[in-house]
């Protein structure tokens, strides 16, 4: 049984805090209209982005229905224009980049298992790698609990849907507007659910496959998204900016637009509509048993209103309250429970806020909490019990809330032994590339996991009971930010970092590893570190004692590996035994980023290690970064020093102390100046340097970053092990100083590359051919033309995954192309050099 130790301190004092948020008259009034329409729409696409705010806004703002996005991923497979996250990380970020666009936009939202694996050319690929009848079954799930009423897909169920989760993402949305409706179809799902059949599904139709479409073709509906509401103070689609904006990790900053905007909804399955996607679906309370009282009772408390005196509502919302309580259970009766209790602590003010006096804590510790209760109302509101996880705080609280009068209170809560750590859920477990382990089937469709801890106050308002739940979460102020927070969670009593998540060998000698240890504990914990190794590795010394004193005591430890004597990959564990507390083998990550709240994973302390007999040529790379990679890590474990160049930094005198340069992905979208340095690196290379261009995406005004005409394209290989066949096998790129065979390509992750150039001067060498299976070969992964006396290296190889996993086969690869060695070129006397400028060619 879980016990909490309580001390409580009741201060009727003046408090303040911008933790929660008050809606004010207009949105209130918003909600009331709200309560009184009773259908939902889910949106249904395949990744964060995909999704049209448009239609999300307009839909749960002006027709007031329930509305939700249904995203089969969480985008782990994407590029992060923000930061070095990629995969889960970009995952998570993602996650909360759609919950931050909801909160806006007011919609709900929901995810399958699906894994993001990156770009999928058909969707029979993509059902092959997902396990599509796993993913099929969290559809049909989540459309079973949300009971929509419409249903409406991004993407149409073919090839014109250019990506095949997209493809993926109609034909699964087909296929449950069926099965969700027969009980033979997962019939362990209705243990707790009802069968459900939607009543129909759109298309929203209208772009690259259909640009024809419009408000007269046949079968089509059209929303006039671009309306304009009063109470918000917007249009829908100044709103829908604002949401789709959140995706910042993908660039996706959107301005608001004005005016009337149509969007356009094709006619696939179910009842046809004519001109409203809600005809012949009753949207009033009469649609539930007992429910036509309700309606006029809402109307009235529309009607009688009184912006300036929210509280005056409160009377008529618990006799509604009352009337919704009353009926059969059903998904309405729930919603429409929630939406009115809510309305209630809306109009009376109730702020109710609970705060920890740190953001993680250890089973078996304590956490301070801090509970600000105001009523900032004339109505009387009394405090009866709180619980916090179905133990009682203090059940004889009688607590009197009016006047705006503030009551603090204080208390101390141990966390149990037991209690689950608060990671997400979906990366609680190793998963496959299609699929992620989720083992409580309950959380499958949920975006996130609930709070570490919550507690629940009940509540009497005019001698009626109800239940507020607010979660436990640190607070503090920032000097330049003012108010945040960020959630509480539940760790490890000791943290187990490891400095890198790949450490290369390139030879048998030893490296060192480093190892972060960092107590989570109030107490003092001793014990022993140690580092799990494959067979025929070890570690000095074997093992290293611990010893942290305090809570946020770290240390760093440091081991001696050596590797094995052959060329092998393995796995290398960290693990700390705590004397009579048991072995832990977890580290922390954060990911703290404005526009979402902070975030905190604690995957196993395990890195990848990777012994190669690598040879290398040079010393020190420059390298100019793009949009977020961890080369630079990679070629330091190639034994480089590497020194990263700022745009200032790129002159002929710093380039002349390097013997490659390499530029990162996505630079010359990212980097607004990089055009203006381009000139400096060309020359670089005319000299005798070697400069490596990594991929680019091919955007406008894109030009002059390479010395021959070369054409950017949208060809790729997204099969990791699609066969890569060796055009120029003499080239000193695949000889020098590293043979390159086939062997090489095996291992790869997601894809090959992507974005290859598709043509390209004589003068560009290529190198390596692909292709995806019954596709044509992709020769342009990587190019390689001499320009004076150096090297200009352009590749779409997607290094920028390969070396961060430690593909061994990538990293010979890639020393080879920085060590590629041009001729440089003497300092001309000077008055050569006046005459140079002079027939200089651009």
């Amino acid at each position: 049984m879980r016990r909490l130790v309580l001390c409580f301190l009741i201060l009727p004092s003046i408090a303040f805090s911008q933790g929660n948020t008050q809606p004010d008259a207009a949105r209130i009034k918003l909600k009331l209209k709200k309560l009184n329409v009773l259908t939902s729409v889910l949106y249904m696409a395949a990744h964060p982005d995909d999704e049209n705010t448009r239609i999300i806004t307009y839909l749960s703002n002006d027709y007031l229905a329930t509305t939700g996005y249904l995203s089969l991923t969480r985008g782990d497979g994407g590029q992060n224009l923000i930061g070095p996250e990629i995969r889960d990380q970009l995952g998570l970020i993602r996650t909360q980049e759609l919950l931050a666009a909801r909160r806006i936009d007011g919609g709900q939202q929901f995810f399958t298992r699906a894994n993001d694996f990156g770009f999928s050319k058909s969707a029979d690929e993509t059902f092959h790698i997902w396990n599509k009848d796993e993913v099929l079954s969290d559809v049909v799930k989540i459309f079973r609990q949300y009971q929509p009423d419409v249903i409406i897909t991004r993407f149409p169920p073919d090839e014109r849907a250019g990506h095949g989760h997209h493809t993926a993402s109609a034909i699964l949305a087909q296929e449950a507007f069926d099965l969700a409706a027969s009980k033979d179809i997962y019939p362990e799902q209705l243990k707790d659910l009802a069968v459900w059949q939607p009543r129909r599904l759109y298309t929203n139709t209208g772009r690259w496959w259909n640009t024809s479409i419009n408000e007269s073709t046949p079968g089509v509906v059209t929303l006039h998204v671009g309306g304009y509401s009063p109470l918000l103070g917007q249009s829908y689609t100044e709103i829908a900016g604002l949401s789709r904006s959140q995706h910042k990790s993908q660039g996706f900053g959107t301005a608001g637009t004005r005016g009337d905007q149509p969007e356009f909804l094709e006619y696939v399955k179910g009842a046809k509509a004519e001109k409203n996607i809600f005809e012949g679906i009753n949207t009033t309370w009469s649609r539930v048993k007992g429910g036509e009282k309700i309606q006029p009772l809402i109307t009235r408390a529309i009607q009688d209103f009184n912006e300036e005196n929210p509280a005056a509502s409160v009377t008529i919302l618990l006799q509604i309250r009352k009337a919704i309580a009353a009926l059969e259970p059903g998904i309405w009766r729930t919603r429409k429970l929630q939406e009115v209790e809510q309305l209630l602590i809306d109009c009376l003010g109730l702020y109710i806020d609970v705060t920890a006096d740190k953001y993680y804590v250890a089973p078996g510790q304590q956490v301070v909490a801090s509970i600000e209760l105001v009523n900032r109302s004339g109505i009387p509101v009394t405090v009866n019990r709180m619980e916090a996880k179905d133990i009682a705080v203090d059940s004889a609280t009688s607590i009197v809330l009016t006047d705006n009068i503030p009551v603090q209170l204080r208390y101390k809560r141990l966390v149990q032994q037991g209690e689950p750590y608060s990671s997400p859920y979906w990366l609680n477990e190793k998963h496959s590339v299609g699929l992620f382990t989720v083992t409580d089937k309950n959380l499958i469709g949920k975006p996130e996991n609930d709070p570490a801890v919550s507690m629940i106050f009940a509540i009497t308002i005019a001698g009626e009971q109800l239940h507020v739940t607010r979660p436990l979460r640190y607070k503090w102020t920032d000097p330049a930010k003012g108010e945040l927070t960020r959630p509480f969670e539940i760790v490890p009593p000791v943290f187990v970092n490891l400095s890198s998540s790949v450490v290369i060998f390139h030879d048998a000698s030893p490296q060192e590893v480093t190892v972060t240890v960092k107590s989570a504990s109030d107490a003092r914990v001793t014990g022993t570190l140690q580092l799990e190794l494959p067979v025929g590795w070890r570690t000095e010394p074997a093992s290293i004692a611990v010893e942290l004193r305090e809570r946020g005591e770290e240390q760093v430890k440091t081991f001696q590996v050596y590797p094995s004597s052959h060329e092998e990959t393995g796995v290398l564990k960290a693990v700390v035994s705590l004397d009579g507390a048991g072995s832990f083998d977890r580290s922390i990550q954060t990911i703290s980023y404005d526009h979402i709240p902070t975030q905190t994973l604690l995957p196993k302390a395990e890195a990848k290690v990777v012994r190669l007999n690598l040879k290398k040529e040079g010393s020190v790379i420059g390298y100019i970064r793009g949009a977020g990679d961890e080369i630079p890590s990679a070629l330091r474990y190639m034994g480089y020093t590497v020194v990263e160049m700022k745009n200032e930094d790129v002159n002929a005198v710093n380039l002349k102390r390097v013997d490659a340069v390499v530029v990162g992905v996505r630079a010359l979208n990212t980097n607004a100046r990089i055009g203006f340095i381009m000139p400096v690196l060309l020359e670089y290379v005319k000299n005798g340097g070697t400069l490596v261009m990594q991929y680019n995406t091919n955007e406008p005004g894109l030009k002059n970053f390479a010395p021959y005409n070369l054409e950017l394209s949208r060809d790729r290989v997204t099969e990791e092990d699609a066969a890569v066949r060796i055009l120029k096998p003499d080239h000193p790129v695949v000889n020098i100083p590293n043979k390159i065979t086939d062997q090489d390509f095996a291992g790869w992750v997601q894809e090959r590359g992507l974005y290859f150039p598709n043509k390209w001067d004589a003068a560009f060498e290529a190198i390596l051919s692909m292709n995806d299976k019954n596709e044509s070969p992709k020769d342009g992964s990587l190019l390689v033309a001499k320009y004076g006396n150096g090297y200009y290296v352009y590749t779409s190889l997607s290094f920028f995954r390969e070396l961060p996993e430690g593909v061994a086969g990538a990293y010979k690869l890639f020393v080879n192309l920085v060590s590629l060695r041009g001729q440089r070129a003497a300092e001309p006397a000077p008055e050569q050099a006046n005459k140079k400028r002079k027939n200089k060619h651009t």
